[in-house]
C-alpha cells in the first residue's frame, strides 16, 4: 500500500538540487508523480514542489521520513515542509453579511472540488447559521465592537486552534484583524476583496466604480498580513464592463469574480501549490 506525500522546499540556488532531491526520494522508496521547480534569478532562491508516493513500511513513518529529510536538507540550507496528500486541509471560514464566497466554498467542498475539511464557520452576524447547519458545520456567532475586539479575537483563535485549522479563509469577513492575530495566522489566512482598492476605498465601491464608468472590475485573493490588503497575492481576475452595466450588474459580476478567485486560491493553498517568496508568491499550478 502506498502513501502519498507532497514535499515543498526552498533554498539558495545551486547546481544539482533536482538531481539530489530525486535521488533522495528514490533511495527512500519514493516514486515521483508530479514535480515542478522555479529559480528566482533576482533573489537566487530555488523553489520546488514534489508529489510522490512511498510504500508503507519503507520510510517506517512520517517522523522518520522528516528526520531523514532534515539531514538531507541541512547541507543545502534548505527549508522544507512535508504534507500528507491524502488528508483534506482543516479549515475555518470567517464571514460577515455577504455570503456569496461562503456559499461557493461550501458547495465546492461538498462536491469534492476542494480538498478542504471545513471545521467551523465564525461570523459577527447570524445570517448564515442555517446555511452552516445545512452542511452540518458548527457555527459560532461572535459579534464585534471596538470594546470587545480583543476578547473576540482570542475566542476566534481558540476555535481555530481547537479545530487544528491549517487554513483560515476570510470569505468577505468585514473586520480588520489586529496585528497580533495577523502574526498568529501568518501564511495560513487568505482574504478576498474587490480590486478597486486603493482607487475606490470605503463604502459602496461598486457605486463609486459605476460613477467613474469603469471598464474592468476584478478581485484579489491574498495572504493576510498586518499591512491592510497588501499581503502576498495568490490570485486575481477581472471581468469587462461597459456603459450599459448598472450598479446591480457590477455588483453581481464582482461577486462572481470574487467567488471564483477565492476558490482558486483556496484550492492551490490546500494542495500546497503556493510558496511564499518574500512579498510575492510562487504558485505551481
Amino acid at each position: 500500500m502506498n502513501h502519498a506525500y507532497i514535499l515543498t522546499l526552498s533554498c539558495p540556488d545551486r547546481k544539482g538540487i533536482v538531481h539530489a532531491v530525486s535521488g533522495f526520494l528514490l533511495q527512500n522508496g519514493g516514486n515521483i508523480e508530479e514535480a515542478a521547480q522555479y529559480n528566482d534569478v533576482g533573489t537566487g532562491v530555488f523553489f520546488m514542489r514534489v508529489q510522490f508516493t512511498c510504500e508503507v513500511g519503507v520510510a517506517s513513518s512520517d517522523d522518520v521520513l522528516k528526520t531523514q529529510l532534515a539531514e538531507f536538507a541541512a547541507p543545502f540550507g534548505m527549508t522544507f515542509k512535508l504534507h500528507s496528500a491524502d488528508q483534506p486541509m482543516r479549515t475555518v471560514i470567517l464571514v460577515s453579511k455577504e455570503g456569496h464566497c461562503l456559499n461557493d466554498l461550501l458547495f465546492r467542498c461538498k462536491s469534492g472540488l476542494l480538498p478542504i475539511d471545513v471545521r467551523a464557520i465564525i461570523s459577527n452576524h447570524r445570517e448564515f447559521y442555517q446555511l452552516a447547519a445545512s452542511y452540518n458545520i458548527p457555527f459560532h456567532h461572535l459579534p464585534v465592537i471596538a470594546a470587545t475586539k480583543a476578547d473576540v479575537e482570542k475566542k476566534q483563535m481558540a476555535i481555530i486552534e481547537s479545530e487544528g485549522a491549517e487554513l483560515v479563509v476570510l470569505a468577505r469577513y468585514m473586520q480588520i484583524l489586529s496585528n497580533d492575530l495577523c502574526r498568529q495566522l501568518a501564511g495560513r489566512a487568505i482574504n478576498i476583496h474587490h480590486s478597486f482598492l486603493p482607487s475606490f476605498k470605503g463604502a459602496k465601491p461598486y457605486y463609486q466604480a459605476h460613477d467613474r464608468g469603469v471598464k474592468l472590475i476584478g478581485a484579489t485573493a491574498h495572504y493576510v498580513t498586518a499591512d491592510l490588503d497588501e499581503g502576498p497575492i495568490i490570485e486575481q481576475d477581472v471581468a469587462r464592463a461597459d456603459h450599459s452595466k448598472t450598479v446591480d450588474d457590477l455588483t453581481a459580476m464582482g461577486r462572481d469574480t470574487e467567488s471564483q478567485v477565492l476558490a482558486r486560491a483556496v484550492k492551490w493553498h490546500s494542495e500546497h501549490r503556493v510558496l511564499l517568496n518574500g512579498h510575492k508568491t510562487v504558485i505551481f499550478k
